[in-house]
């Protein structure tokens, strides 16, 4: 600063890196990390990770209504509706808008599918001190897994409600009335549950929490891509599958680049990283026979039922207040 004071020049500015804000973006969850990592290197957009979950954004997302900050987001399925219910999301069709199957976007482009997951039991098989491995809803309710069973705040992560979900049909119940999981948490709180908000991957690999209702791709993740000791266990009674949402943030600071990351989640080279990761890319194609042969038996994968986003979405805020007068 001397120097330039005595010479009467003025240093360069350093230009600003092109940012894209993503809300949603954890390096733990859906391997963001490596997606983000791929981002920078092929577009030259930096896009720093952000560890709110689906209720978290849509809330941050409201109360920056008139001034937003993120200039994407991603959600899990009926919290993508929400938002476009809210007014917060803009139209944008990305590239490979084509490929996504209908049901899996909004007709105007307010949202859409980038990949999904079959939820299930993310098991530390180590950490259950040689007892089996549970392997159906009804199991995660004897006291031999006690201190053992977590799972994620149903009313603020997306894949909370998700397991409410889950439960609800697979004991019966379905969409108008939660009866059934509303008993079912009731009785799993006699054991004891660990219930935090954030997504909880590393605390399954270091045994903290040793089963996890979760995804079927940090599962996979963990046993292939970490080397740990896990198993994923769809359970006998059924479960769900459920697609993630990407969509643009209505009047947010770089609409340009946030339309490129958009682009280049749905690329085939987007794809395949998500892929790679074990999600099941909404372009089928991407996804190598090597990557499948890892995933459980399509026996399995009978067990587990598509959602219905509509109704799924309507129905949210019955449970949660539900869930909050008679569970937690």
């Amino acid at each position: 600063m001397l120097a330039a004071a005595v010479t009467g020049t003025v240093a360069p500015a350093i230009a600003a890196e092109p940012t894209a804000i993503c809300y949603n973006c954890p390096p733990e969850w859906a391997d963001w990390a490596s997606q983000l990592k791929a981002i920078k290197a092929d577009l030259g957009i930096a896009v720093p990770f952000d560890n709110k979950n689906s209720g978290q954004s849509l809330a941050a997302m409201l109360a920056e209504k008139d001034k937003p900050v993120a200039d994407v987001v991603y959600l899990g399925g009926p919290v993508g509706i929400q938002a476009k219910a809210a007014g917060i999301v803009a139209p944008y069709k990305p590239a490979g808008w084509a490929d996504i199957p209908d049901g899996m976007k909004d007709a105007d482009g307010n949202w859409f599918a980038i990949h999904s997951g079959t939820l299930g039991l993310f098991v530390n098989t180590e950490a259950l001190g040689g007892k089996p491995v549970p392997q159906s809803w009804a199991d995660l309710l004897k006291p031999d897994y006690s201190g053992m069973v977590g799972y994620l705040d149903p009313t603020s992560a997306a894949v909370g409600y998700v397991g409410a979900l889950a439960v609800n049909l697979a004991l019966g119940g379905d969409y108008a009335s939660f009866d059934k999981a509303i008993g079912w948490f009731k009785d799993l709180q006699k054991n004891q549950p660990i219930v935090p908000k954030q997504t909880s991957y590393a605390r399954v690999l270091s045994g903290e929490i040793p089963i996890l209702i979760d995804y079927d791709f940090n599962a996979y993740r963990a046993k292939y891509t970490d080397k740990a000791p896990v198993a994923f266990v769809i359970p006998k009674e059924g479960t769900v599958s459920v697609p993630y949402v990407m969509a643009l943030v209505k009047n947010g600071p770089n609409p340009e680049n946030g339309k490129k990351v958009l682009d280049y989640v749905l690329s085939d080279k987007g794809q395949t990283l998500w892929a790679n990761a074990f999600m099941r890319p909404v372009r089928a194609e991407a996804m190598s026979a090597e990557t499948a042969a890892k995933f459980l038996p399509a026996a399995d994968y009978a067990r587990a039922r598509p959602v219905d986003l509509v109704r799924m979405a309507e129905a949210q805020k019955g449970f949660m207040d539900r869930y909050q007068a008679e569970v937690k």
